[in-house]
């Protein structure tokens, strides 16, 4: 019989903690979508906030767990250094907002809600840009061990990062390399950097408009 592997090791502990995980994610969305119900019942018609979650599919667990290791490899003579309970989004939240501008108050009133959560931003393509996504790691009262993570985009990223995640990491594991090259990275910011420049726009002149009809 085959000796057992440090990746089997890790299966058979996520479905361990799947159940754990599923409450940690109900309890982590319906509390956001509570905060967030003043502001989502005084949206006007073209604006929206979108509360989408997931939990951590098994493989990707295990490959994060992976990657976070030196040299991305399991030291085989340690096998219990590692837990997938170490993970800070094997439940996570996605809160998209459209426009842009209300990314800050979503943002303000989770902020008080979790207050004690840790800061994970996701970095803009450069030293200067705004961060892509507003990202926050802790532990919820329904387990005091799994964390689980939420995130605030914008609706237009949000939905591309939806697209690229499809097209790119579920197909095959061959595909990550796709992701890695300059040319896909290159092609990948020419997008969001359209789509920031879409939303900007929108605002601009949504607030013309709404000047004018004042006016």
């Amino acid at each position: 019989m085959a000796e057992r592997t440090i990746e089997d090791h890790l299966r058979e502990e996520y479905f361990r903690l799947l159940p754990d995980i599923s409450r940690v994610l109900e309890q982590l969305e319906t509390e956001i979508r509570h905060v967030l119900l003043p502001i989502s019942l005084g949206l006007s018609s073209p604006e929206r906030v979108v509360v989408t979650s997931r939990i951590k599919e098994c493989e990707s667990a295990v490959d994060a767990l992976r990657r976070r290791q030196e040299g991305g490899l399991f030291d085989r003579e340690q096998p219990e250094r590692y837990t997938l309970s170490s993970l800070n989004d094997l439940a996570g939240v996605r809160v998209m907002v459209f426009p842009r501008s209300l990314m800050s108050p979503v943002d303000e009133r989770l902020r008080e809600r979790f207050s004690s959560w840790t800061a994970d931003p996701v970095p803009g393509f450069r030293d200067a840009d705004p961060p892509l996504a507003l990202k926050y790691y802790g532990y919820v009262g329904a387990n005091p061990t799994i964390r689980g993570e939420y995130q605030v985009v914008s609706l237009s990223t949000g939905l591309f990062w939806e697209i690229e995640h499809a097209a790119i990491y579920k197909p095959t594991p061959e595909l990550k390399g796709v992701a890695e090259s300059l040319e896909m990275k290159e092609r990948t910011q020419d997008v969001i950097d359209a789509l920031q420049r879409f939303e900007e726009a929108f605002e601009r002149l949504m607030r013309l408009e709404s000047e004018d009809a004042q006016g």
